[in-house]
């Protein structure tokens, strides 16, 4: 069975001592990105002048707050990554794809991003509506992230400009993407599982289908640019938790289990990536079938 939401502790004691170290943890967090996001704005006058000079301020912006959350998790928490599957160079320009289950799947990604030198260099695709909102939605956009409307007509023309600028600015870059385009939870994969039924496609219990367009989309546009593609299966032993109790430290632990693929090796017709894709989700339904049973990625 998919994995269950995690629980809080039963100890009143430890949820209240995890409330004390969440509470400031979180106020810093959230008053400094608003800082960032004023010098991100001063930033501007740098654009006309330097385009590189622009890119190095709000990469090294991006660098130190996203270090701040990921440092902060490891020293008030213990928090950690338990890494397994291919060897991953540094500071190599990759497209990063994952399942997604809860929102703590972000901050894991973070950690695994920086042990590779690459944490300023983080781009997600995200929700349009996102931009708009202080702190994290303006800061992205600082960082030339793609945001979608998840409608194709309109956003295809703006990722490719997006993917213009990287290409033709050679910008360092992990590009971060969830294909499954929503969180797992068990009413959408019993919803997913009958529309599978309905075109004879995979039947999948622990991720969803993965809407294919974005992703071909990125390895087209990006394949001159990119050295290779990780696909990223997370996975928690002990339940799915919550943002707010990842920052309350009670999800301690994520594994990632990462397979590489030299962009040399990825098909060119977008059909054939389409069914790529499809074939690695199959691959980490699996997967996840037998973590959930061992308790490790094998």
């Amino acid at each position: 069975m998919p994995r269950e939401p995690l629980s809080d502790p039963d100890s009143r004691a430890e949820r209240l001592a995890a409330l004390g170290r969440a509470v400031p943890a979180a106020a810093f967090l959230g008053s400094s990105l608003l800082a960032i996001n004023a010098a991100q704005t001063a930033s501007l006058a740098l654009r006309p002048l330097s385009r590189s000079a622009f890119r190095k301020f709000n990469r090294w912006a991006a660098d130190t707050w996203w270090g701040w959350c990921v440092t902060g998790a490891e020293r008030l928490n213990d928090v950690a990554i338990v890494v397994s599957g291919d060897h991953v160079p540094s500071a190599e320009n990759a497209l990063v794809f994952a399942n997604h289950q809860q929102m703590p799947d972000i901050p894991f990604l973070m950690a695994y991003a920086r042990s590779k030198d690459r944490l300023g260099d983080l781009k997600w695709f995200a929700k349009d509506i996102i931009k708009y909102v202080p702190g994290v939605g303006w800061g992205m956009w600082f960082l030339d992230c793609p945001f979608v409307k998840r409608d194709w007509t309109s956003d295809r023309g703006s990722i490719e400009r997006t993917f213009a600028r990287i290409r033709d600015d050679r910008v360092p870059l992990w590009l971060i993407t969830f294909p499954e385009g929503t969180r797992f939870s068990q009413a959408k994969a019993e919803a997913n599982q009958s529309y599978a039924a309905a075109h004879g496609l995979a039947q999948l219990r622990h991720v969803l289908l993965p809407r294919t367009k974005g992703f071909v989309a990125s390895v087209q546009g990006l394949r001159s640019h990119l050295d290779a593609i990780y696909d990223i299966t997370i996975g928690y032993d002990l339940g799915v938790p919550t943002l707010w109790q990842y920052v309350k430290g009670y999800a301690r632990r994520a594994h990632l289990h990462v397979h590489r693929f030299p962009v040399s090796s990825m098909p060119e017709d977008a059909d054939e990536l389409g069914a790529w894709l499809n074939e690695r989700f199959r691959e980490k339904d699996e997967l996840l079938e037998g973590f959930y049973r061992s308790g490790v990625f094998v």
